[in-house]
């Protein structure tokens, strides 16, 4: 009962990896506010049933839940959601940011619509909640952010610009939050998840290679990222923060921070025609490879 008498808040867990985020942290003793707004994998409609049948599934395992169907993407309703923990549960905890949609496009055709709806769900959803919560952390003297990333973000992908840049920019937010708020024994780290999920399902299947990455990741069920979030959120991890984790069936990897890799100097200074002369070919080997998410973990998963 690694997560016993802790609250926590878990966005967009009607289904998917949030769901099953949800229900390890009730199993591990977490009281547990599951905010869905029960939308399309593009963000359209409303319903309340896929946060029913997440409460439902967490109180038949013999754990206490409660229901916010409020948008993470307005300020006002991250509030409502927070608030919603400390009417039903008297305090929160932990806060699982994972809510989000997809708007696919190639970088050339994404309208500002697209780019607005992704980023305002992935981005600053992330930060309405986590901020709704600070407060309240910063107050108790604890509390744990696990945040939802994506290898979109962290390594590129095809026609994913709104959702690379989001998931890319959450990475920085935990980051902030790390630094800012350890000094208030607040914790905040990122998960980059692997699963075959609604998120996922949109996925080319087109060519050979990619038809069998696809079915590599049929075979990565949303469970299997649920014990490291949990973990995350415990007091065993109570040293853990400003890091950056994926778990990809039963591996786990630690993603490194952007450091300088390479430099070169020149005492007259540099003109453009210098740094083509002789910089670029200095400092080129060091150039990082233009790749997707799937180039790099193309091997099978173990």
């Amino acid at each position: 009962m690694m997560l016993e008498g802790k609250v926590a808040v878990v966005t967009g867990s009607g289904g998917g990896i949030g769901r099953e985020i949800a229900i390890a942290m009730a199993v591990a003793g977490a009281k547990v506010v599951i905010n869905d707004i029960g939308a399309s994998l593009t963000g359209e409609g409303q319903s309340a049933t896929p946060a029913e049948q997440t409460k439902a599934i967490i109180e038949q395992r013999g754990g206490q839940a409660a229901i916010n169907t409020d948008s993470v993407s307005e300020w006002a309703n991250a509030q409502r959601i927070v608030q919603c923990a400390l009417d039903n549960f008297g305090r929160i905890d932990i806060v699982v940011n994972n809510a989000g949609i997809l708007r696919d496009q190639i970088f050339h055709k994404t309208s500002p619509e697209e780019w607005l709806a992704v980023i305002n769900v992935h981005l600053n959803g992330s930060f309405f909640v986590s901020r709704a919560a600070a407060e309240h952390y910063r107050k108790q003297g604890s509390g744990a952010f696990v945040h939802i990333t994506s290898t979109s973000g962290l390594i590129g992908n095809f026609g994913q610009a709104n959702y690379s840049a989001a998931k890319l920019g959450i990475v920085a937010l935990s980051k902030s939050i790390a630094l800012d708020m350890q000094r208030f024994g607040v914790r905040s780290n990122c998960l980059a998840p692997f699963a075959w999920s609604r998120m996922t399902s949109s996925i080319p299947a087109e060519t050979p290679e990619q038809k069998a990455r696809v079915q590599r990741l049929m075979a990565m069920g949303p469970e299997k990222n649920a014990p490291l979030a949990v973990f995350l959120a415990s007091d065993a991890a109570k040293d853990v923060t400003g890091q950056v984790f994926a778990p990809r069936m039963n591996e786990l990897f630690v993603f490194n921070a952007m450091r300088p890799v390479r430099g070169i100097h020149r005492s007259e200074g540099w003109t453009p025609e210098a740094i083509a002369e002789y910089a670029l070919p200095a400092l080129k080997p060091a150039f990082a490879p233009l790749e997707r998410s799937g180039d790099v973990f193309s091997w099978d998963p173990v």
